[in-house]
């Protein structure tokens, strides 16, 4: 049974829920609403594509999937520091998710970097 602290796929799922429920707690402001359909599409899509590559042909289409969860993940980042720095939600609560989406960059890059230097 594979650990949940380092399973990406369920490292990634529940990172989806948590961005679910952060989004529901931000305060009913058009820019709010904004920025929240932007975080919702690139955080939810970080475990989306790791799915699907889940289903790849290739090792390619593999690294392919992986590669495109990681712009997810940066984009994400992107959208969080600006809730944090806009006070759109309290620091804490951002800055816990946020460093659980930099723990799942690193293994998704660890992940891309093994898959680049392991050629068959």
């Amino acid at each position: 049974m594979l650990n949940s602290k380092t399973d990406l796929r369920v490292r990634s799922y529940n990172f989806s829920l948590m961005i679910i429920n952060f989004v529901n707690t931000l305060p009913n402001k058009r820019s709010a609403w904004i920025i929240a359909d932007q975080l919702l599409r690139s955080g939810t899509s970080i475990g989306a594509n790791i799915a699907e590559a889940k289903g790849s042909s290739s090792r390619l289409e593999f690294k392919k999937f992986y590669q495109i969860a990681l712009k997810s993940a940066n984009e994400s980042k992107y959208w969080l520091d600006l809730i944090k720095d806009s006070k759109l939600s309290e620091t804490e609560n951002v800055l816990k998710i946020i460093k659980e989406l930099e723990e799942i960059s690193k293994m998704l890059g660890s992940s891309i970097i093994t898959l680049k230097n392991n050629k068959f």
